[in-house]
């Protein structure tokens, strides 16, 4: 993807070249402000999972496919990102991107039951598979590199807002209105934004001449669908409701993983890659995506856990659940801004390592809590969790894509996001079957306290167990070296593995 626009720059001043230009900044603006949107809506139903398992009659393990569903589809569709963008203009993939989305918010919104609802959330997450990959692509290339770490931190700190609004609004809505509320008040909006993208969205890029390569679309559905699916019926098994047993889909789903990243190594040889693999030879985009991939695993994962403990072990209401979350937004984004300017005059090690400690303890503090602990203690435990999680996610986030040559963000990007939203998905999974097998219940609908207190504490200990992974990588987070020219030639499958320490 080239693009059309650069920043100001004035012979005069030196430092006029770290400015946005007007036009570059509407454009970032109104992404950023769009995939927020999405990214609210993508988290809008933990804290109606309950609602939902009652009101549909479903355990909670075929409930939470209405938040993994939606991950899944983002991790099977976000690898051909990479090619949309190269291929389209960037408007016509935003208006594209959010026609769909509006159409699946209507199918949910409409929803009988639980059927179609999983399908227009589907739909839904098939429109917003490439906004975050957009946004950091088209952020990464407008932004100066010396202030990457400020910019960057607002980028991933705005979209970051949602997972605690809008469990908020979800428990507004929740308090009034059915659940089919929280799609209809999203409409609105939605088309609101479609309006203000037509109007002023300019393309800032040219298209590429390059193909997609379906039998890669497929191997990336076929696998990471398995994938996903094998974890989240390992609950389901235990329950004794699994229609196959968990370690045939895991297996092929690893089979079709595998498969999928072989041909798109011969793929590069052709130039026609979906994902181009020279983004795993650089050391510096591997580790911060491996520490992410923890972080993601019980990101979205406690997300789903925590409301169903709340419920059950101290008796909130879907209200006061999404006014506890509330706080965890502004935390958020006090901690990203204030660690952007950090990143930008430290780099990212004094963040990211103290971050990794403190987020492990506080897991760890989640799981040692009963009925007894009181709300405030689980509130002081979420904010300390928040807060560390913040001072990771940016500065790994920027450190990524800085490390990879400029015609690599789109793949970077790509690949990073897709790993974010698969290690959601498997993290949902894995979290909501330790829920379901530390519960010792066999039968559907809601948990007794004793029970609920079991689930939780089992789901925050396996939490536990995965954030020592992501302290491990954090020891060997280093500040980057400066990219290297990408090459041209088929020269480049011939690279060492790593490129940059």
């Amino acid at each position: 993807m080239a693009l059309n626009a650069t920043t100001t720059h004035h012979p005069g001043n030196p430092r006029a070249h770290e400015r946005l230009a007007p036009g570059n900044a509407l454009v970032i603006g109104l992404l950023m402000v769009s995939t927020f949107l999405v990214l609210l809506n993508e988290m809008l139903l933990g804290v109606a999972l309950p609602t939902l398992i009652s009101s549909l009659e479903i355990t909670p393990s075929a409930g939470q496919w209405l938040t993994t569903g939606y991950l899944l589809t983002l991790a099977v569709l976000i690898p051909a990102t990479g090619f949309v963008m190269r291929r389209f203009h960037l408007r016509t993939i935003y208006l594209s991107a959010m026609v769909l989305f509006i159409i699946g918010t209507a199918v949910a919104a409409a929803a009988p039951g639980f059927g179609i609802l999983l399908t227009g959330r589907i739909i839904q997450a098939a429109g917003t598979a490439v906004f975050v990959p957009l946004l950091m692509t088209t952020a990464m290339r407008l932004v100066p590199e010396s202030r990457r770490g400020s910019i960057m931190a607002i980028v991933t700190a705005v979209p970051a807002i949602a997972p605690a609004l809008g469990p908020a609004i979800s428990g507004l809505v929740l308090s009034y209105l059915p659940w089919r509320w929280l799609f209809i008040l999203v409409l609105p909006i939605a088309v609101a934004a479609l309006v203000l993208g037509a109007a002023k969205l300019k393309n800032i890029t040219t298209p590429e001449p390059v193909t997609l390569d379906l039998a890669s679309l497929a191997l990336s559905a076929a696998g990471f669908g398995a994938l996903v699916y094998g974890l989240a019926s390992i609950g389901e098994s235990v329950s004794g409701h699994a229609p196959v047993p968990p370690h045939l889909p895991i297996a092929v789903g690893v089979a079709g993983v595998a498969a999928f990243v072989f041909r798109q190594i011969a793929l590069r040889r052709r130039g026609d890659a979906l994902l181009d693999m020279r983004i795993f030879r650089t050391k510096s985009f591997v580790m911060p995506l491996a520490v992410m991939l923890f972080i993601a695993l019980n990101g979205f994962g406690i997300l789903i856990i925590l409301p169903l403990v709340l419920t059950g072990a101290l008796g909130l209401g879907t209200m006061a659940i999404g006014l506890f979350l509330v706080p965890g937004g502004a935390v958020i984004s006090l901690v990203s801004a204030l660690g952007g300017r950090a990143y930008d005059r430290f780099g990212p090690r004094p963040l990211v390592l103290p971050g990794a400690v403190v987020w492990t303890a506080s897991i760890w503090f989640l799981s040692t809590l009963n009925e007894t602990s009181g709300v405030f203690i689980y509130l002081a435990a979420y904010l300390v969790m928040s807060a560390a999680q913040a001072m990771m996610w940016a500065p790994l986030t920027t450190l990524a894509l800085s490390s990879l040559p400029a015609d690599l963000y789109p793949h970077g990007s790509a690949a990073f996001t897709t790993a974010q939203q698969l290690a959601g998905a498997a993290g949902g999974a894995v979290l909501v079957s330790a829920y379901t097998i530390g519960s010792n219940s066999l039968r559907a609908g809601v948990l007794s306290v004793t029970e609920t207190v079991s689930a939780g504490q089992a789901a925050f200990t396996t939490a536990g167990i995965l954030a020592f992974g992501a302290l491990l990588g954090a020891l060997f987070i280093t500040k980057h070296r400066n990219p290297p020219e990408s090459p041209t030639s088929d020269a480049a499958d011939e690279l060492p593995a790593t490129v940059v320490a």
